[in-house]
């Protein structure tokens, strides 16, 4: 089946979903959808996703949206190599790994928050936003770095990536914009080193996307 995926460079939520295609060695076709722009919030883009966000991945099995549901659509379509471990319990650690991510860390820091914190007086790039993003990142990650610590051996649970690392490395990228000190987290500061050396994620690398400028 022909793979579509719609995605912004910079956004770390489809970076997930390019790091997972990667690492499953999929062909897609890349369709760039322009936030800065407010290009998703079009009729047009609407019409492929209702929710007006990105990731959107177009496949012979209909439209998926929201990156976690796409990387687990992955896992189940094409299980060869796989981004989850065989037990139930350490399936659950990597789960936990990603939704801390992907739904306590990252959506206090997207376009559309600090957006509207603009409209409340607090300027794109400006200080306060920094704080703002320092604050919930360097909360996320202290919870993160002892996880990482116990079940890391090179990537965030064991020797060979995850869809942890799908979600990890996306934030890591992203924490340099609002200053965070990498310095005090060393497990996962390893995981993106590792990560920094693999092919898949080199090809993911927002630096690395058609609609980079």
């Amino acid at each position: 089946m022909t793979l579509v995926l719609h995605s912004y460079w910079r956004a770390t939520a489809p970076y997930r979903v390019r790091i997972g295609l990667r690492l499953k060695g999929l062909d897609f076709r890349y369709s760039p959808v322009n936030l800065l722009g407010a290009e998703q919030r079009g009729e047009a883009y609407g019409a492929i996703n209702p929710q007006h966000l990105v990731p959107t991945l177009e496949t012979g099995d209909g439209v998926m949206t929201q990156s976690l549901a796409i990387l687990e659509w992955l896992e189940e379509t094409y299980p060869e190599p796989p981004l989850l471990p065989e037990s139930p319990s350490e399936r659950a650690t990597v789960r936990a790994i990603a939704t801390m991510i992907a739904c306590d860390v990252h959506p206090l820091n997207n376009l559309r928050v600090l957006q509207a914190l603009a409209e409340l007086g607090h300027p794109m790039g400006g200080p306060q936003q920094a704080a703002w993003g320092s604050k919930w990142i360097n909360d996320g990650f202290e919870a993160l770095e002892p996880i990482v610590a116990r079940h890391g051996e090179g990537f965030a649970f064991g020797a060979t990536p995850t869809i942890a690392d799908c979600c990890l490395i996306p934030q890591i990228w992203s924490s340099s914009r609002f200053g965070v000190d990498m310095g005090r987290f060393p497990a996962l500061a390893a995981v993106a080193a590792s990560a920094a050396e693999h092919p898949a994620f080199i090809a993911a690398h927002p630096e690395h996307q058609p609609d980079a400028p």
